[in-house]
């Protein structure tokens, strides 16, 4: 039994919704238009101001995709209604981005200066030269995103330099000199 398929999905205002032949959905919001197809396995019924999705058997398979389907339609209607961001911060001296148009750079201690290209229906803003918010109505490509800028310089161990969520605690090690 899928606990996270069998709950109800509640439509917000101003959040519209239309599935098509072959279970493809169109959700249309204040933020934007997300648009996705689903397996035909699952059902997905609109009734009234709620969705719920429903499987065509009990096959493993079938079962796994109930939940999928239900959290990615979810997270589809959150997308287009309220939006999705990740907070980045960069630690260390020296270290810090700034923005020009579509263009994100980076210094980050290496001998050149990281370009990073921001992708179409993402945006990135620099509250501070070391603090950065990624946000889009899509959840996936605004975690991808914010996994592709940090995986520019991941935060190291030991003194903690490097790019780190804004909510991500980092293990410190001791250095050699610690254990004298």
């Amino acid at each position: 039994m899928s606990r996270i398929g069998n709950k109800t999905i509640t439509i917000p205002s101003g959040v519209e919704i239309n599935i098509t032949e072959g279970n493809e959905v169109t959700v249309k919001g204040p933020k934007g238009t997300l648009v996705r197809q689903f397996s035909p396995l699952i059902s997905i019924e609109i009734e009234g101001d709620t969705i719920t999705c429903k499987r065509a058997n009990e096959e493993k398979h079938t079962k796994q995709l109930h939940g999928t389907t239900r959290a990615l339609l979810h997270n589809m209607i959150v997308g287009v209604s309220e939006g999705f961001t990740k907070e980045l911060h960069i630690e260390g001296i020296g270290y810090r981005a700034a923005l020009s148009g579509k263009t994100l750079t980076l210094n980050l201690g290496y001998s050149h200066p990281i370009e990073y290209v921001i992708e179409d229906g993402i945006a990135v803003e620099l509250t501070s030269p070391t603090d950065m918010k990624v946000s889009g109505i899509d959840k996936q490509r605004v975690g991808e995103v914010a996994a592709n800028i940090r995986a520019f310089k991941k935060p190291e161990p030991y003194k903690g330099k490097g790019i780190r969520y804004k909510d991500e605690h980092i293990r410190r090690k001791e250095g050699k000199t610690a254990g004298k």
